[in-house]
């Protein structure tokens, strides 16, 4: 009997899919390509056809209207691909959908600063509970990795290979063996590489600013932290190259820090 007989037409299974955020302080498409090419160095394949979120949180108040087709256009010439739009007003939503892409409700963090500069100074609340339990991380091309999930933490022991992509949903992603060149290790808190971090490393993932990148030896393409990045085109800072070295982000910048010490680049 046909196999076909046996399958259904459709079947709809939980996954996860990471987006990078695209955070526009502009709406000025010559200003906006402008820092791509600086940020990319020109490269054409620096991106790999990302999901994108389309931030405009940052946008002026009467700031000139979003010409949505030449944003999409643009980030498209540098290989993201837009889905979402984030921190949209109301008014816009017809015009966003319009285009084919979804709105994302308002950035949680910014909206819980409005509210509580709004409101009288209130007693410090008692510690966050503990994160919980994660649920199943994705492992994309998974191959060889092997993942152990705890509380707060996921584990992995194995090479992480080219081409691999790792996404620690919730939680700290700790990794143990070498990540190399054309990785991509993404977390929505810290991460530890107690190994040589090459490839890419996305920390804060979900937003939080307080997250943290530590290796043993650190040599990485790109690195970022809560949507913010920096690459290292011209290769990693000597003076922290391939040694304990961590990063963090201050305001709109990330640094670059000895482990040991206060350095920084």
């Amino acid at each position: 009997m046909s196999k076909s007989l046996f399958q259904k037409p459709i079947e709809i299974k939980i996954s996860t899919v990471v987006a990078v955020s695209a955070i526009l302080s502009t709406a000025d498409r010559i200003a906006l390509d402008a820092a791509l090419k600086e940020m990319t160095g020109g490269s054409t394949d620096f991106f790999e056809d990302d999901l994108t979120v389309i931030d405009i949180g940052n946008l002026a108040p009467g700031a000139e209207p979003v010409d949505w087709d030449g944003i999409i256009a643009l980030l498209k010439q540098y290989r993201l691909n837009p889905v979402a739009v984030r921190n949209a007003a109301p008014e816009m939503a017809a015009a966003i959908a319009a285009h084919g892409l979804t709105v994302e409700p308002a950035n949680r963090r910014r909206d819980e600063a409005e509210a509580a500069e709004a409101k009288p100074a209130k007693p410090a609340a008692a510690p966050a509970a503990p994160l919980p339990v994660p649920g199943p991380a994705a492992l994309a091309n998974a191959g060889a990795a092997t993942a152990l999930l705890t509380p707060g933490t996921m584990i992995i022991d194995t090479p992480v290979r080219a081409g691999q992509r790792i996404y620690a949903r919730g939680c700290d992603l700790i990794i143990t063996a070498v990540v190399n060149n054309g990785a991509e290790i993404i977390a929505d808190g810290s991460i530890h590489v107690y190994n040589t971090l090459n490839g890419r490393a996305l920390a804060g993932a979900s937003g939080n600013a307080d997250a943290r990148i530590f290796a043993l030896g650190m040599a990485p393409e790109l690195v970022s932290i809560a949507g913010v990045y920096r690459t290292f085109e011209d290769g990693f800072p000597a003076e922290f190259a391939r040694v304990p070295a961590q990063i963090r982000l201050v305001g709109d910048r990330i640094d670059i820090l000895s482990v040991n010490s206060a350095s920084r680049a």
